[in-house]
């Protein structure tokens, strides 16, 4: 049973740059040719947010003012789901929903928002966002404010998980975003294998993880198990690799600093510390597999674990399902916990999932305030976590009985999700990003020490800030 991609929290897709021309076309006949592609690539993604073009109407729909254009993505099950949330909310405000779909790739649902919003297109008027887009939007003024006297949106930031709206939802003081789905990186773990080593519980330190994870990886490996790890995590080069860096230096009391003047410092003897560690995973312990920073992502992870090929899982909460389907070998078997700290610092998790906004430019705001409250009220969000397995925004789904009788390991996401750790909510992000896997990577590799990979990951990452923030 293969992960559904929308749920890929810490992932940024990019095409190679074109370096040599193509042979019998000439450079100005080729760059024609590409600018003709472009332009028209563009128009179909802004044809499908023109009204009567792209998406699904729901039947019988008021008039035309009184109708507003939702884009979403998602799997196929997912969109069917918001179509009958879309025909509720007609009969029940009158208002109607046009729901324009979106593809489930995510950076592909980006290029769609961005260019409608960039265009000043009234449509969409309301959109979901992933967590990561959001500095983008409201550095370019996309997004309306959704809290204060203006706001035409009536749900307080109290109800849902303020600290996720506070570190991720928010730019420069104004409330842009707000949380229907949370994700945050977790801790996955063999119950009947600690138990069988004697353990109690699920380490709480780095430390006794490495302890837990050498004494049963020697053991299973001992029985003829050759490939079982003790520890797997998201190591390759790409975002899934900053997540997880990013959750055991804020266990370490560092993490990504920002200062006022936009400049980023990540060469802290705590990210050393961090960086060093995930090295040593591999390199000392050797609990974690040599393969960890070539091709260890989400999905990598995810499949090795559910294999019974390792003690300890780092991965997102969409996991949770799938190990306890009827294939799956670990079934019944796996316990969750928040991941691992050093010292006296506490667990961090980072942020991930998925938020709702509100074009500046819809020409209907208040019938678009009416759908987000209608998504974000108790009902709703009960019934996304049961009918479609997601971590609702909304704290109170996490006590409701019904759900935790379905989903028993809700309850333990809240006090992770209260403390989730966000990536810098800035515009330019994708490109910091790219430029610290770069590095951090180098250091799993061996090809740098962490001191140097860090020292280079933030000489990078300021000459792209300096660029972003320079007047």
């Amino acid at each position: 049973m293969d992960r559904k991609l929308h749920r890929a929290p810490c992932h940024f897709s990019k095409s190679p740059p074109f370096r040599n021309k193509p042979a019998g076309i000439s450079l100005p006949s080729f760059r024609f040719l590409r600018s003709s592609f472009l332009l028209v690539l563009s128009l179909v993604f802004l044809s499908s947010f023109l009204p009567g073009c792209g998406g699904s109407s729901s039947p019988s729909s008021p008039g035309k003012n009184k109708t507003i254009a939702f884009a979403v993505g998602g799997a196929p099950n997912e969109i069917a789901f918001w179509e009958r949330l879309a025909k509720e909310f007609e009969s029940r405000s009158g208002i109607g929903v046009r729901l324009i779909r979106q593809p489930t790739n995510t950076d592909q649902r980006r290029q769609g928002l961005v260019l409608a919003l960039k265009a000043h297109q009234s449509d969409p008027d309301v959109f979901l966002m992933d967590v990561a887009w959001i500095g983008q939007f409201a550095a370019a003024d996309w997004l309306l404010p959704l809290s204060g006297g203006l706001s035409p949106v009536k749900t307080k930031p109290k109800e849902l998980f303020e600290n996720v709206i506070r570190t991720a939802g928010t730019y420069r003081n104004r409330v842009v975003a707000l949380p229907v789905y949370v994700d945050a990186g977790l801790l996955y773990y063999r119950t009947d294998l600690l138990e069988k080593a004697g353990f109690d519980s699920p380490p709480k330190t780095w430390p006794e993880l490495v302890e837990m994870a050498s004494k049963i990886q020697r053991r299973e490996r001992a029985r003829g198990r050759r490939r079982f790890s003790g520890y797997v995590w998201q190591g390759a080069q790409y975002e899934g690799l900053v997540c997880h860096f990013l959750e055991v230096a804020s266990s370490a009391g560092g993490g990504i600093v920002v200062n006022g003047k936009g400049l980023l410092h990540v060469a802290s003897p705590q990210n050393v510390r961090a960086l060093t560690f995930l090295r040593d995973l591999i390199r000392k312990w050797r609990i974690s597999p040599p393969s960890t920073y070539t091709e260890m992502r989400e999905e990598e992870v995810r499949r090795a674990f559910q294999q019974g090929r390792a003690l300890f899982e780092r991965n997102w909460p969409y996991a949770w399902a799938l190990h306890q389907d009827t294939e799956s070998r670990v079934r019944g078997k796996v316990g969750l916990a928040p991941l691992p700290h050093f010292d006296t610092y506490p667990s961090a998790a980072t942020l991930g999932g998925w938020h709702i906004g509100i074009s500046r430019f819809s020409d209907r705001k208040a019938a678009a305030g009416a759908f987000v409250d209608f998504v974000l009220s108790p009902e709703i969000q009960k019934r996304l976590a049961l009918n479609l397995g997601w971590n609702p925004g909304r704290r109170s789904t996490y006590t409701d009985s019904d759900v935790l009788a379905k989903a028993p390991h809700l309850a333990a996401l809240s006090r992770v999700f209260e403390n989730a750790v966000a990536r810098p909510n800035l515009p330019y992000w994708p490109l910091v990003s790219a430029a610290l896997q770069e590095h951090l990577n180098a250091a799993l590799a061996g090809r740098e020490s962490p001191e140097d990979a860090l020292k280079q990951a933030e000489e990078a990452m300021n000459e792209i800030a300096a660029r972003y923030e320079s007047p």
